[in-house]
């Protein structure tokens, strides 16, 4: 109970929990915290979801949501979640009842190696002592410490950057009692951790910024501050401003451009692109990348690692900075990819248009999706064939974006959006592919105690794993083998499994269709199938 109410007491305000008895003791002061209005608490049957919507909710607060579970294979579940949320950058505090020591490897019935399980991907891991061995005080000082970390408080083998914090928990019988009525909790603040000394840098150097996922809008604002061109991938959040460099693969190819860069500023994970890939493993450059996940990003392997960057102006004339930005911004230059067949569907190109009558390509998906997306609201991309479709076409625009590219993985998606909807005002969108929907599909089962999500997961559906087309294997394996191995066709009939978990449904095969479903009044959880061609 002290280290529920330690939790809240420093800021947190969401606890995901799944049932079980190891952890009985935890789940009920969490819902006795949750009546008395203390915190808000969420059930989910399946650990692998409950991990990703805490993700989410930290994704969308910027406070670690709290996950509770019971002891075994229930805590090997929070794993996809933890691995997201080390190499994302995003708070997340791990809370797995375990086993006293002495029931701890003598066979004992669900009991495993629970201590440091998450070891490699946790910023700190704790086997906490059973209750009644230390002062309950101690419990209220191991919550504190968790959220600071879990927030990416420096410390002695920490590297200030925010992640995933473990607390194992044993318990010994009796495993739960009777529990105050009310009961209550102080309602505090999350720390604010003082920010480290930015690197100061000059304007001279020919620059170029680039964003990758959760670069957020200090990417957009560097740019500005030095004159530079932005590079930014359409899941950073900086894809926006005077600066922003359309069609940016055309621009990084062109080598009139691009062997007269001197330096490059990285915000986030870039990981949409060979081109940037390319352009951060060359060695020829100064790159500095801002730190954000896990692991410092240094494909060059001479790479300086910042916590923040703040321009000199008084260092450096910044002389040609307007005919480098221009060279870079310049209107003109074909869209990405237009054309291609790796991003268009049947019927019209990438870059063009279609009539209201004809079907929908993942060119006209990706842009219907992001122009019915306002200010208020949150957009997903899952890590399917459309997210880089969207990257290659769509225009700058100020927009809250989201995606669990720190692995680029696509374990729970749907739960990561069910998140950032229970933590967000507006309307959050999901967009994503059939593969990753189906697997994620039981993200869809929602407590009907509790407030619905107002979420859009809208799923381009061809059928299969189409990405895997503009991928080298599809140019070497047999066809057979490409369609069962990698292709796996898929025939899921989608409004039933909708109607099953009870989501609202709708089928957009033309522009007009989709545009209406995505102006639908958001009041709930609705599903937006989007049928689209191989």
């Amino acid at each position: 109970m002290r280290l529920l109410t330690g939790l809240i007491a420093h800021g947190v305000r969401d606890i995901v929990l799944s049932p079980g008895s190891r952890s009985q003791a935890l789940a009920l002061a969490a819902v006795a915290l949750a009546r008395s209005g203390s915190v808000r608490v969420h059930v989910r049957i399946d650990e692998r979801v409950a991990g990703f919507t805490a993700l989410g909710l930290g994704r969308g607060t910027g406070v670690p949501a709290a996950l509770v579970c019971t002891s075994g294979t229930a805590a090997a579940g929070y794993l996809p979640a933890a691995m997201e949320a080390f190499h994302a950058g995003m708070p997340l505090i791990l809370l797995t009842a375990d086993r006293p020591p002495e029931l701890r490897g003598v066979g004992a019935n669900q009991a495993t190696i629970q201590p440091g399980m998450y070891r490699p991907w946790a910023r700190s891991s704790i086997d906490a002592p059973v209750p009644g061995e230390v002062e309950p005080a101690h419990f209220e000082a191991l919550a504190a410490d968790a959220v600071a970390v879990a927030l990416g408080a420096p410390g002695e083998g920490l590297d200030g950057v925010a992640g995933p914090v473990h607390l194992n928990l044993p318990t010994r019988e009796p495993l739960s009692g009777p529990m105050p009525d009310p009961l209550r909790a102080t309602l505090g603040s999350a720390p604010q951790l003082a920010p480290g000394e930015p690197l100061r840098i000059a304007r001279d150097p020919r620059t170029l910024v680039v964003a990758g996922a959760d670069a957020g809008p200090d990417a957009e604002r560097i740019a500005r501050a030095g004159g530079w061109p932005l590079v930014a991938e359409v899941v950073s959040g900086s894809r926006f401003g005077a600066h922003l460099v359309p069609a940016y693969r055309e621009r990084l190819r062109d080598p009139a451009l691009a062997d007269r860069i001197e330096r490059v500023i990285v915000f986030g994970h870039p990981t949409l692109s060979r081109e940037v890939a390319a352009l951060l493993r060359r060695t020829d450059l100064e790159v500095i990348a801002v730190r954000r996940g896990g692991e410092r990003l240094n494909l060059s392997g001479a790479a300086v690692d910042a916590r923040a960057i703040d321009v000199d102006a008084e260092a450096g004339t910044g002389a040609d900075a307007e005919a480098w930005l221009a060279a870079w911004t310049r209107a003109g230059m074909p869209v990405d990819g237009a054309g291609a067949g790796a991003g268009a569907g049947a019927g019209a190109g990438v870059g063009a248009g279609v009539g209201v009558d004809r079907p929908l390509d993942r060119a006209a998906l990706v842009r219907a999706v992001w122009a019915a997306t306002g200010s208020e609201d949150l957009l997903l991309f899952g890590s399917s064939r459309i997210v880089r479709v969207a990257d290659q076409i769509l225009e700058g625009k100020d927009l809250r974006v989201h995606a669990n590219r720190g692995l680029a993985g696509i374990d729970g998606t749907i739960a990561t959006g069910v998140g950032l909807a229970l933590a967000g005002a507006g309307v959050t969108r999901v967009l994503l592919g059939d593969l990753s929907l189906l697997h994620d599909v039981g993200s869809l089962l929602l407590p009907g105690d509790e407030p619905a999500p107002r979420i859009q997961v809208v799923v381009g559906n061809d059928g299969g794993g189409t990405i895997f087309d503009g991928l080298e294997v599809a140019g070497t394996a047999a066809t057979e083998d490409l369609d069962r191995a990698f292709y796996t066709p898929q025939t899921v009939a989608l409004a039933p499994l909708a109607a099953a978990y009870g989501w609202a449904y709708a089928r957009a095969a033309t522009p007009d269709e989709l545009e209406r479903a995505l102006s639908a009044e958001v009041e709930g959880p609705q599903l937006i199938e989007v049928p689209l061609a191989r």
